[in-house]
């Protein structure tokens, strides 16, 4: 991990390789997913009901994973998972990763309904970022990934409710 310059309290702008890892692990469904024959894909075929929310949504869904990558707070460490505060935020951001793998196995064996989709697919990768941010005293991922669950839930519930 690496810190560069002060940004504002104990926030700097740095690198914590950690932060690229987590992303990539929340990724994988999507790097399998071309390997997985679906009579149905609801998620790759929806129409698109706002490109404003589109918009807003790869925004804020970028700067979830360029905060956790580039900000870094002052005194963490590499990789602590200490009691208290620490280790509880830490197991809340794997069981939220745990209920969106599990939530991807039911997409991909065909159970693809609205549920499913919203509460395992859609919610659980801005709270996974809420809780990557709070284990890591990482107050802007933590705001920034609030608007992205927001933002995230109302655009894909839009678009499927308009395929409907």
């Amino acid at each position: 991990m690496f810190r560069f310059c002060k940004l504002f309290g104990d926030q700097y702008l740095g690198f914590w390789f950690v932060g690229l890892l987590l992303f990539a692990v929340q990724e994988i469904p999507y790097m399998i997913m071309p390997f997985i024959k679906m009579g149905n894909d609801p998620l790759m075929h929806m129409k698109e009901s706002s490109a404003a929310l589109n918009i807003a949504e790869k925004i804020l869904g970028s700067l979830c994973i360029a905060l956790m990558s580039f900000i870094v707070c002052g005194d963490s460490q590499l990789f602590s998972v200490s009691p208290g505060r620490e280790r509880l935020f830490f197991v809340l951001a794997a069981a939220a990763l745990l209920l969106n793998f599990a939530g991807w196995a039911l997409y991909f064996s065909g159970r693809q309904d609205i549920f499913i989709i919203m509460f395992f697919l859609v919610l659980m990768p801005p709270l996974y970022y809420i809780f990557v941010g709070a284990w890591r005293y990482n107050i802007p991922l933590v705001i920034t990934g609030i608007a992205f669950l927001a933002v995230h839930f109302t655009h894909v519930l839009s678009n499927l409710l308009s395929d409907r």
